[in-house]
């Protein structure tokens, strides 16, 4: 049935976008993680990577999460002499976690799911009318 092909898709979308939203609450929750010792690397970003799955038994394509990898890129440096993983010259390392891109990482995130989720919703009425129409 077409709508529980709908519901399945929707379904896919939405568990992306969950994985994805995972992935930026813990970049953020680690932009401030730098290396305990001198020269340690601090938190590297994470990225999600989405791809498309076919779905024999819809026959249709979903998203699914492909990867969770890390983004490439030096890291920016402070002066904090003070700090146990400061190097030789007084600089630390910081995590390349930038707080607006992660906000926007999610705001977007959280619209894909809602359109996810409302799709979900409509497909589910026309189910609970078709039904009801065949009582």
């Amino acid at each position: 049935m077409d709508l529980e092909r709908a519901l399945r898709i929707s379904a896919a979308g939405m568990a992306a976008q969950s994985t994805r939203l995972r992935v930026v609450a813990e970049n953020l929750a680690n932009r401030d993680s730098t290396g305990d010792s001198p020269g340690a690397e601090p938190f590297r970003r994470k990225t999600v990577t989405f791809g498309a799955r076919l779905d024999r038994a819809l026959a249709a394509e979903t998203v699914e999460v492909r990867r969770i990898g890390t983004a490439p890129g030096d890291f920016p440096e402070v002066y904090d002499a003070g700090h146990p993983a400061a190097d030789s010259r007084g600089y630390v390392k910081r995590p390349n976690v930038d707080s607006l891109v992660e906000m926007m990482d999610m705001r977007e995130a959280q619209r894909s799911y809602s359109a996810n989720l409302s799709v979900l919703e409509v497909t589910r009425g026309m189910l609970t009318r078709t039904i009801e129409a065949l009582r």
